[in-house]
């Protein structure tokens, strides 16, 4: 048996689930860390945009959304630079870019005697926000399978999902707290130092040889996974909505903090991934995702009805638990359909699915916002999420071709 044959071999034998974690876990806390530049911002960037510069609800959602709109275009430069020059590579680079971007909120407080000024510095800002965003995901999804062998896909995608959302649940209040002892010059500033931070922690992790000695054309491996991506796109708008307008919601009702709405979606969503974030590799990733969407648009529907903000938490909690199995649901799906190779590619083409979703999330429902209230986006929050039904259902009659 050749040297790469044993190699495969071994790489495709069960490891230990406390072997996985351990393997995981550097990774899964860098982008914990990373991701608190993205959370801290969510309840007060909105407040900061509508209220400090007197913004409508329509540019809440084009400041909100350019991040994503950001991350999508950059998604086939960061899985091509995860494949061709190495996951780790994509990472460390993706956690300098998303610093820069704390320098231009800084740059943007010297514009709000014109906030028109400020808001486009602010847009540059969220464009760096969302270029280091996606060499981050990109990068640790496939860095993480790559550590932990392709079986485990779905607990790589649980963990690194646990990190992300976990750093919305603990960087919304966090962000209240910063922003009411220091303004938005505090979130700023936090912005520029987390992601080094993180970076600290992965720089002595293995890295992973590199899976491609070329570039892989994106829409190639796009063709490849566009199924479960558009399952995760639609799944994705009932996150979008809570992360765009839970804050200006709270604010219409006079409900008070809406950082808690934030803390309840977080925390639903891991306790979702650490209890049951085995099941996509376990009984197949669109059956979970099938449950799981219908519960997210039940949170939805909560939040819609919502005239208590005990009932909009409630809402926002389900929304999380539900969401959270479904990204690696569809997910799973879409590694099982991609060949090896490409799989640094295959996770941006994934992942920017949910890029499209809240790139248009933002700015289209900011105007359902403006025409028919806040309340109406929870509505079509609901009919998007269980759209995604049918996408599972479509899945799960179509078995996927073995990966070459």
């Amino acid at each position: 048996m050749s040297h790469r044959s044993r190699a495969a071999t071994a790489a495709a034998q069960p490891q230990p689930a406390a072997n996985v974690f351990l393997k995981l876990l550097p990774l899964t806390l860098a982008v914990f860390i990373g991701f608190l530049t993205i959370g801290l911002p969510l309840p007060v960037l909105p407040l900061h945009v509508h209220d400090g510069l007197g913004m409508s609800t329509l540019v809440v959602g084009v400041v909100i959304g350019t991040q994503f709109a950001a991350a999508l275009l950059s998604r086939a430069w960061a899985g091509n630079l995860a494949d061709t020059r190495g996951a780790k590579r994509a990472v460390l680079t993706g956690l300098l870019v998303a610093s820069a971007s704390g320098v231009v909120y800084l740059v943007s407080l010297a514009f709000l005697d014109a906030p028109s000024t400020s808001v486009w510095v602010l847009l540059l800002g969220r464009v760096l926000l969302g270029c280091g965003e996606s060499l981050v995901v990109t990068g640790a999804l496939s860095w993480g399978v790559g550590l932990v062998g392709p079986q485990n896909a779905g607990k790589v995608m649980a963990w690194v999902g646990i990190a992300m959302y976990g750093a919305y649940a603990l960087g919304a209040p966090a962000g209240v707290a910063v922003h009411a002892a220091h303004g938005f010059a505090g979130i700023s500033v936090a912005a520029v130092i987390l992601p080094l931070l993180a970076l600290l922690l992965v720089a002595a992790v293995r890295a992973v040889a590199p899976t491609a000695t070329r570039r892989t054309p994106f829409y190639k491996v796009l063709g490849v996974v566009w199924g479960a991506g558009m399952g995760l796109a639609l799944s994705s708008v009932g996150f979008g909505v809570i992360t765009a307008f839970i804050a200006l919601l709270f604010a219409a009702h006079d409900w008070g903090n809406a950082s808690l709405a934030f803390t309840a979606f977080g925390l639903a969503f891991i306790a979702a991934r650490i209890f049951f974030g085995h099941l996509p590799d376990k009984l197949g990733g669109a059956r979970v995702a099938l449950v799981c969407v219908l519960v997210e648009a039940l949170g939805q529907l909560l939040i819609w009805g919502a005239h208590t903000p005990i009932t909009a938490y409630v809402g926002a909690a389900l929304t999380g638990f539900g969401y959270s199995l479904a990204f690696p649901g569809f997910g799973v799906e879409a590694v099982r359909r991609a060949p090896p190779q490409s799989r640094g590619v295959a996770m941006g083409a994934y992942v920017a699915f949910l890029d499209i979703s809240l790139g248009i999330t933002g700015p289209a429902l900011g105007a359902v916002a403006g025409a028919w209230g806040v309340e109406a986006v929870y509505l079509v929050g609901a009919i998007a999420v269980v759209s995604s039904v049918l996408v599972a259902v479509r899945l799960l009659m179509a078995a996927p071709r073995a990966a070459a």
